[in-house]
């Protein structure tokens, strides 16, 4: 017998925000200013590899796979972001980031543990103060959605992932930089504005 009556044997997460959509808008909205807001230090591509790396660390397949594609869309090969779950340090990513990576493994692992010299290691590799908040925040978010996704029983698979590169191909192709949240939200009829 299914768990949720609301839900497919394997939800997608479009599935589980049309079931329980009363605070999908405001958690997209989100979304948005923390992953696609131009204010930030790091580009759209830097903080893709965030969100990958943190739910990679929560063995979250769905959104470690989504994200992981995502990032490759802005020129970050899947491989390296594969790697940087083995070592950071020993990965091709840019050495600016091995300090923020390392914070936000941390704050996701064992947030109390985290310390000046974590948050120091980010400004001495050059970023500004901002970058703390950003890369807490996308850590803070893909903690939330790591656990909404696995809490759900949300699943992915080959053929997933495969339309998620389609689309996000084709998105690229058009020279479309990528759909924010709010637009995935409309598509899938839980944002109606």
């Amino acid at each position: 017998m299914p768990v949720f009556e609301s839900l497919p044997d394997k939800p997608d997460l479009s599935d589980v925000f049309r079931a329980f959509p009363h605070t999908v808008p405001p958690l997209l909205v989100y979304h948005d200013y923390v992953l696609r807001h131009d204010q930030s230090p790091f580009s759209v591509a830097e903080r893709e590899i965030i969100a990958a790396y943190v739910s990679g660390l929560n063995s979250c397949a769905f959104c470690f796979g989504s994200h992981k594609i995502i990032a490759s869309t802005f020129g970050i090969e899947e491989d390296l972001i594969e790697n940087l779950l083995v070592d950071p340090a020993q990965s091709d990513v840019d050495p600016r980031m091995v300090p923020v990576l390392s914070f936000t493994r941390i704050l996701t692992e064992s947030p109390s543990k985290v310390t000046d010299e974590h948050r120091r290691a980010i400004l001495d590799a050059g970023w500004p103060e901002q970058a703390i908040f950003d890369a807490a925040s996308i850590c803070g978010l893909f903690n939330l959605m790591n656990r909404i996704v696995e809490g759900m029983g949300v699943t992915t698979s080959a053929a997933i992932q495969q339309a998620q590169r389609a689309r996000h191909k084709r998105e690229s192709d058009a020279r479309v930089e990528t759909d924010t949240y709010q637009q995935y939200g409309r598509r899938i009829g839980v944002i109606n504005e």
